[in-house]
């Protein structure tokens, strides 16, 4: 494994660390959130496919440019440095993603290029929906909860149970009335949504991958989410810990800036270790995710075993080293870090909403322990993307 980059990685991410950090103002978290949108930028949103970043993973027989999932990983890290809500995570990593491995050629056809040109897709996984056959598909009837940026979502991957097993659909939204989408009030910077169904029709050819093997479909699609939401919180850690860092040498107290304290040095060294390794134990797992060999027409080939320990090692690493570089940063910044004014306490609700997608550190860590075939020991998982599919 070399975790080197190449030259085109490296200008990839300072392209787009630019970009961001340039737009933050008008795109960031704070630009969006209290507006009368859905929970991003449009115009920056068309800018990122402009610039290709939206295709940067799809094969160029699909009008992408076939760079790869590292690489919208490197781009992920710089949408959490510079907190700036976006489709690109769940349209690239997750639904573009399950669509390359397992669609038909007709749904790749349609959807790639349409990811490409910037029409968002998410994925309803934490589902319980019911899939029943009718003369031309079947019918879905149920309720999805905590699905990203799906007002704006042009389709979305569902999750259901069918008679014959777990099934996976993508449904096209923009052409459905029967689908009611209502905001949820979560922690974040990622709009949330729950989605019902009642009785919508979805023609046979809807179906993502096999029938009755829907969980394959799942299980690719929330590791490479986890794995990029690894990536997006490395991008928030760092800012913190430069945050801090740049806060511990202006501050000054007693005639000294603060950062010439011992224990506040000690906060700083103890962050930069769980940057570090956060940084080292996530694009391990996305450089196994992005070197497998998986997947295939109509999702004839499940996704290598080997690829889903280092995931859950990593979602379970980096979810608490994230907190834990956020309550350090708080530490050092004192009152100020409190303040509605400072950037910090938006890292710190960005590190709890992360922590918790496409599963939270005790189902990760449980995952891992069976993995390794240890025993577990009480505990419930919380909210985790495709927990009740699993069920």
């Amino acid at each position: 494994m070399d975790l080197t980059l190449t030259d085109e990685q490296e200008m990839i991410r300072a392209t787009a660390r630019k970009l961001l950090r340039d737009q933050a103002a008008t795109a960031g978290v704070r630009a969006v959130r209290d507006g009368p949108g859905d929970g991003y930028c449009h115009r920056l949103w068309q800018q990122m496919a402009d610039l290709g970043w939206t295709g940067l993973a799809v094969p160029e027989r699909h009008g992408g440019l076939g760079s790869g999932f590292l690489e919208s990983c490197l781009l992920a890290e710089e949408l959490g440095a510079a907190l700036v809500p976006s489709p690109f995570l769940v349209t690239t990593a997750c639904a573009g993603t399950a669509i390359e491995l397992f669609g038909t050629d007709e749904q790749r056809a349609v959807w790639l290029p349409a990811i490409v040109a910037g029409r968002p897709v998410t994925a309803a996984t934490t589902s319980r929906i019911a899939a029943v056959r009718s003369a031309d598909g079947f019918t879905l009837t149920g309720t999805a909860t905590f699905v990203p940026f799906a007002e704006a979502a042009e389709a979305v991957i569902v999750a259901a149970h069918a008679d014959t097993g777990p099934s996976v659909f993508l449904l096209d939204t923009a052409h459905t009335d029967a689908v009611d989408i209502t905001a949820l009030r979560a922690v974040g910077p990622v709009p949330l949504y729950r989605l019902r169904l009642e009785d919508v029709a979805v023609p046979a050819d809807a179906v993502l991958g096999r029938i009755d093997r829907g969980h394959e479909v799942i299980d690719a699609l929330e590791r490479r989410g986890a794995a990029a939401t690894c990536a997006e919180m490395v991008g928030g850690a760092q800012r913190v810990l430069d945050l801090t860092l740049a806060y511990a040498t202006e501050r000054r107290q007693f005639g000294r800036p603060i950062g010439s304290f011992q224990a506040v040095q000690h906060h700083c060294a103890d962050m930069a270790v769980d940057v570090l390794s956060a940084r080292l134990i996530a694009y391990e797992a996305i450089w196994r995710l992005a070197d497998a060999r998986d997947g295939g027409p109509g999702g004839s080939h499940p996704e290598p075993s080997d690829v889903a320990l280092p995931v859950s090692c990593a979602k379970a690493w980096v979810s608490e080293a994230y907190q834990r570089v956020c309550a350090l940063g708080h530490q050092v910044h004192g009152a100020i870090g409190f303040t509605a004014e400072h950037d910090l306490h938006l890292y710190l609700q960005h590190s709890m909403s992360a922590a918790l997608a496409f599963g939270d550190t005790e189902t990760h860590t449980r995952r891992v322990a069976d993995r390794l075939g240890l025993p577990r020991h009480g505990g419930h998982p919380h909210h985790t993307y495709g927990q009740e599919f699993h069920q």
